[in-house]
Formats: C-alpha cells, structure tokens, sequence
C-alpha cells in the first residue's frame, strides 16, 4: 500500500527550479533513506509531501488524499530541518500540548524514556542543549502513534550517543510496522537505518534501490594497501593516502591488481572491499569530498566511472534518464 506519493511533481520558488518532475513512491513499511547534498531538494520534497507547499506541477498525495486534508495529515508525524519550542514550557508541558491533538497519544513517559529524555520532564526547553532540543523535536514526531513519519536531517548537531540513542527508537518504530522517510546527509546513518536509498542532486531523482544496488550502480571497488610508491595504474578514479594506507578507487580491481604485481612495486597488507555508499553517492552526484587525506601522486586517475547515463544529461542514446528529471532507471 502506498502512503506517500510524489508524481512529476516540480516545485518553483521563483526562477529557481528546486524540484523537477520527480517521482517518488513510500510504501507501507518502509525505511526509506533520502540522501543529497545541501540543496538537493530534499526538505522541498518533504514540504510537499506533509502539505506544507503545493506542487507547481505534477501531483502529491498522502494516504490517496490531498496532503493539504486534515484527516490525512493527523496520521503522519513530522520533524523539520529547523524546529522552535517554547523556551519557558517544560519538557514535559509541551509533549502534554503536542499530545492534547491526537486521540490515542503515546503517554509521556514512556514517549521521553523512548529518546534518553525521561529525566527532563520539568526542565524548561530554554535550558536545554542543542542535542537535548533536536531529540525531543523528534520524539514529538512520534507522540500520535502515526503510520508514516517524515525526519528531516533528524541527527543534525547530536552527538555519537546520542545518534544511536534516536536510532534505536526509530529502529523500534520500524519493527513495529511504521513507516520512516528519513532525509540525511549523514552516509553512516542511512547505511545503517534504511532499506531504500533515493538519491536526489539538484532537485532531481538520480538513483532509487536498496543501498547494496547503489553502492552497485558505480561499478567502483577500494582497493587498500601500504606502499610508499606506486607506478601510473589503470582504472584508478580516486587515489587517497590516510594514516600510512593507500586507497584506490579503481573500476577494475582484478586489472589494477594484475598491473600492482606486474610491476614489483613494493607494497603489504592489500584488501579489497566493495564501494561504501559515500563513495557511491559522491560518484552518483558527480560531488567533490573535501580532502580526508594526503593526495597521491604517482598514480594517475581515470576518467569516472558513467554506466547509467548520470552526468549526461540526456544518457548515451538521447533520452531522458533520471538526472535529466525523467523517471529513474531501473538498476
């Protein structure tokens, strides 16, 4: 059953085209993670969704309804990029007000305990941290027992602990049958949570499937080994040096390995791994990570990978592909 639907839904905000005709369907059930660099269209798309914006074309519907109907709206539960509480209520007072607007709340206790806030009933919001604040912003997202709920960047400024402690209660909220469309520019926490990844780049779809298909999309291996110098070698997209080990993006590891040995270049501890879903949204979005490390030299970098049409914005026969705002392939 689909909950949430986005078709050919384009939304302006002047001259600039922040969404263009996307397509995006939320099924019963899942954990979907939205992933995309700042401005990607994210936020607008959720804004649509919960009926916050309206579609400047193309359609929006939740529940098979207009997203604008109260009776639809009732069932989700929402946390925004950016969230205002009232600094002078209680932690407490204003789950009690948030909760005053549904007919079956979850009670506040158990609510609080569920996102690590359970000793912070009687504090005002004003005193708490930027952590404590972003937590309970999202644990008010879930106090009306909702079908489907919609985080935007919901870790933002949290610390490790208390990442995993909102991990854990969406995990919960998931096993239990809920429904989770979750944006985040954090790779670790979509990896971790989601069975769905949309990727979006300038207000466009540009890969939809699970994260084992997108890390699979770019056709990309790391290739890791410690070596002081290396000859020129084939297929390498990216070459980094981080504490002492080399890393080789490579879209060919058998050949780079063959051409490694061939040429007796002295080198230990070599491993070979799949793609992490960084280095594959980095490929797919045609995005430049800020150097984690020392560049290489010696080595030199293949053209990127394009085996889905992404960056040529009409694919390799002249149709529209998912980057040119059509609807995604299949991959």
């Amino acid at each position: 059953m689909t909950l949430a639907r986005a078709d050919q839904a384009s939304r302006r905000y002047g001259d600039v085209l922040a969404l263009d005709r996307v397509d995006l369907e939320v099924r019963a059930g899942e954990l979907v993670g939205l992933l995309g660099p700042n401005g990607a269209g994210k936020s607008t798309l959720m804004n649509l969704l919960v009926g916050l914006r309206r579609p400047s074309s193309g359609r929006v519907e939740l529940f098979g309804g207009d997203p604008r109907d109260p009776a639809s709206r009732r069932q989700i539960g929402v946390t925004p990029q950016e969230t205002g509480l009232p600094g002078t209520l209680r932690v407490g007072e204003v789950v009690d007000f948030v909760s005053a607007h549904y007919p079956d709340p979850v009670p506040r206790g158990e609510l609080l305990d569920r996102f690590g806030l359970g000793d912070l009933a009687r504090r005002q919001t004003g005193g708490l941290s930027g952590g404590q604040r972003r937590r309970l912003a999202v644990a008010l997202a879930f106090v009306g027992r909702p079908r489907l709920v919609l985080l935007d960047e919901p870790t933002t400024g949290l610390d490790v602990a208390a990442r995993h402690t909102l991990w854990d209660a969406i995990r919960a909220f998931h096993d239990d049958g809920g429904t989770v469309l979750l944006s985040s520019h954090y790779l670790e926490e979509v990896e971790t949570l989601a069975h769905r990844v949309v990727v979006i780049g300038q207000g466009r779809v540009l890969a939809d499937d699970t994260v084992d298909a997108i890390r699979g999309i770019v056709g990309v291996r790391r290739v890791s080994l410690v070596a002081d110098d290396l000859p020129d070698l084939p297929g390498v997209v990216r070459a980094d040096r981080v504490d002492g080990r080399l890393h080789l993006l490579t879209t060919d590891a058998d050949e780079l390995v063959r051409a490694l040995v061939n040429s007796r270049a002295a080198f230990t501890d070599l491993e070979v791994r799949p793609t992490s879903l960084e280095e594959a949204f980095l490929a797919i979005t045609g995005g430049d990570q800020p150097g984690t490390g020392e560049q290489v030299s010696g080595v030199a970098p293949a053209s990127a990978p394009n085996q889905t049409g992404i960056g040529d914005p009409t694919g390799t026969e002249g149709q529209p592909t998912a980057a040119a705002g059509g609807r995604p392939t299949t991959l």
